[in-house]
């Protein structure tokens, strides 16, 4: 199957959650054999130069790309969840929210220093989430070689919280 056929799959709620928000909905896609190892392989097949030595995934649907993009790889798995998620001992990262604050967490010994790191997650939105991701990783001592996104909503000018020299990719751009 092709990423073309994968994202014809992606459907385009009106109003949700709120008035005014057309939001793309990925669960037709998932729940296609074919379209999802579509969309593995094609994320494969962007970060490998990058050689990355883990892959984190960004807590949920993150998880259900990051997890095959490791395997693919031959690499480890990051996972990145929100606070008091995670059973053993944390690093946590703090990011700013249009009202309030969240924060993020992974495991201390999640990465070594100066391991390879690429940051997947479903969407690039605003860029809040994957920039505190980023923060977390290189706090804990590795080096972040790119992001790796299925869907990026390039209006929102996510892109540009990564910072100008971060490689990005997105497999579908809207």
């Amino acid at each position: 199957m092709s990423l073309q056929r994968a994202e014809s799959l992606i459907r385009t709620v009106p109003d949700f959650p709120k008035p005014g928000i057309a939001f793309k909905d990925i669960a037709p896609m998932l729940g296609d054999g074919p379209a999802l190892r579509a969309i593995t392989d094609g994320l494969a097949e962007a970060v490998a130069a990058w050689q990355p030595q883990k892959v984190a995934g960004i807590e949920s649907r993150g998880f259900l790309f990051a997890a095959p993009l490791a395997r693919d790889l031959g690499q480890g798995l990051v996972l990145v969840r929100k606070p008091g998620k995670l059973p053993y001992k944390t690093v946590r990262e703090e990011y700013a929210l249009e009202y309030g604050t969240d924060a993020i967490e992974i495991h201390i010994d999640a990465v070594a220093k100066g391991e390879r790191v690429v940051i997947v997650d479903d969407v690039l939105a605003t860029g809040g989430t994957a920039a505190a991701t980023q923060r977390l990783i290189e706090r804990a001592g590795g080096e972040v070689v790119g992001f790796a996104f299925v869907i990026e909503l390039a209006f929102l000018g996510g892109r540009a919280r990564l910072g100008t020299d971060a490689k990005v990719t997105s497999l579908f751009r809207y």
